[in-house]
């Protein structure tokens, strides 16, 4: 069965190309197979997600606005991980909480995976929350978040609309598809 595999090799001078509110550019050189190589990709610290369930097999997605693609995207919900120490888990509790308004009394790793590896340095970890109550919260939401529309989507709906592409956030495709399997919908 294939596994990805970590492999170690330092770089022997990274150069910062640009300094970004959430992620930089930079560039790497270091030593492969006996050639000494650059590469331009974006460091970036990371994100959580969460696949919300409740006891009707609904997921709760949230409608965004993403300005690189100019659309409103059905999206779970997530977040960077720009909470210095903070563990994931509680990162995702965060992030459904302050977008959603609800709280999760369970909370299980779903899946991780890097969403563009030829460029981004990025780790996203999506996890599966059930147990779900709404839930207070003193969150200023601020720029497209501002616009945020919570709704519940029959699982099977979600993982239809993906497969039509009608969905094309790849972070609620590879949640939704992840769920899917998992409980055989």
């Amino acid at each position: 069965m294939p596994k990805d595999s970590r492999v170690e090799l330092p770089a022997t001078k990274t150069e910062l190309a640009f300094k970004g509110r959430v992620w930089d550019v930079v560039t790497d050189h270091f030593d492969f197979n006996g050639h000494t190589l650059a590469r331009d990709f974006i460091r970036h610290p990371g994100a959580v997600a969460v696949i919300a369930l409740n006891d009707a097999q609904e997921v709760l997605m949230i409608r965004q606005y993403r300005r690189p693609v100019g659309s409103y995207l059905w999206e779970l919900p997530a977040g960077l991980l720009d909470i210095k120490g903070e563990a994931l888990e509680t990162a995702a509790l965060r992030e459904l909480a302050e977008e959603t308004e609800y709280q999760a009394a369970n909370i299980e790793h779903l899946l991780t995976f890097h969403p563009s590896p030829g460029g981004n340095s990025e780790t996203i970890t999506i996890f599966l929350a059930t147990g779900l109550t709404p839930v207070a919260t003193d969150y200023v939401r601020t720029g497209e978040e501002t616009d945020l529309q919570p709704t519940w989507v029959p699982l099977a709906e979600a993982a239809d609309s993906v497969m039509r592409s009608e969905m094309k956030n790849s972070i609620a495709a590879i949640g939704i598809l992840a769920l899917a399997r998992k409980l055989g919908v």
